[in-house]
């Protein structure tokens, strides 16, 4: 192999990780202006934000893989208006919260968490509503310390029943080659994926703030991470732990969802019968944001009932 062989090749084997360090890094002045404030927490600064009333029941509100927090405003000022006070934040690598390297386990997740409510001073009576992979960390994160959970509401919940294509497995197996093709392939894949995503809400913030993700420093490897560690990870356990407990969960699904399907619906049955589970039929995967009127209709029964 010649010099300028050799060249060409680490040329190639470098550039996607080149490409990852001159994204953009989030500092102060980006930071700045947002609406919500920052915890400096054990792992990195946390962006969050509080919705609704000053006083009333608190419920604490967990993302996705690839969605921000922003993608609950429509439905915290539902849940507002039926005077519940919603905490949400940016999980670690996603919107306005630091990057940390390294796996994102139940753990990583789980630690986030526990340092977010501690900073808040919020130690019981909580409910969690959990977005997709925020489904998985809200019901882990529950079975782990029952006694601080009032109730889980799950939306099209990861960690029971998922798909994922051969190009995704490939790469959450495969380490160095996996991160090689994830950093160079993924970023053209999920924007594809975000603008289609995007479409579906009527609301500027939610758009904007899917859209810049792909422009952060650390986002890719965050969701890489997360596959490997908190998606890679059977919530089974948890939910038999929260049937045992006695915990109400409510897990709300899209019957259109092609990433969660409607079969997570029967297995959720099998690990905890207690589950109380609704069906939206015109909704899919992004039914959090497109259908949130929708979804705190729903809620908006149960939880008067049991408050």
């Amino acid at each position: 192999m010649t010099f300028l062989a050799i060249l060409i090749v680490a040329a190639i084997a470098a550039w996607p990780f080149i490409a990852e360090s001159r994204r953009v890094k989030i500092g102060r002045a980006e930071r700045q202006g947002a609406p919500g404030d920052f915890a400096k927490l054990s792992q990195g600064v946390t962006y969050y934000r509080w919705f609704g009333p000053a006083r009333g029941p608190v419920i604490v509100a967990i993302h996705g893989l690839t969605t921000p927090s922003v993608v609950f405003e429509d439905l915290a000022a539902g849940l507002g208006g039926l005077g519940y006070r919603v905490l949400a934040y940016d999980l670690y690598g996603r919107g306005l919260s630091d990057a940390p390297k390294g796996r994102q386990s139940q753990a990583f997740f789980h630690q986030q968490l526990d340092d977010l409510l501690a900073h808040q001073e919020l130690n019981e009576d909580l409910t969690l509503i959990g977005y997709s992979m925020g489904g998985s960390i809200a019901a882990t994160f529950a079975a782990t310390q029952p006694e601080r959970i009032k109730r889980l509401i799950l939306l099209a919940s990861a960690g029971v029943v998922t798909h994922e294509s051969a190009f995704l497995r490939f790469c959450r197996n495969t380490p160095l080659l996996g991160d090689w093709l994830f950093l160079a392939l993924s970023s053209r894949r999920m924007t594809a994926e975000i603008e289609a995503v995007a479409a579906k809400t009527p609301s500027p913030a939610i758009q904007g703030a899917l859209r810049v993700e792909l422009t952060r420093q650390g986002y890719l490897p965050a969701v890489l991470a997360s596959r490997r560690g908190m998606l890679a990870e059977s919530t089974e356990q948890a939910h038999r732990i929260l049937g045992k407990e006695a915990i109400p969960v409510i897990a709300i699904w899209g019957k259109q969802d092609e990433v969660i399907p409607i079969t997570a619906l029967g297995q959720l049955t099998q690990w905890n019968r207690n589950t109380l589970q609704e069906v939206i039929d015109d909704a899919d995967h992004a039914l959090a944001y497109s259908h949130a009127a929708t979804v705190a209709e729903r809620l908006k029964g149960v939880l008067r009932e049991r408050d």
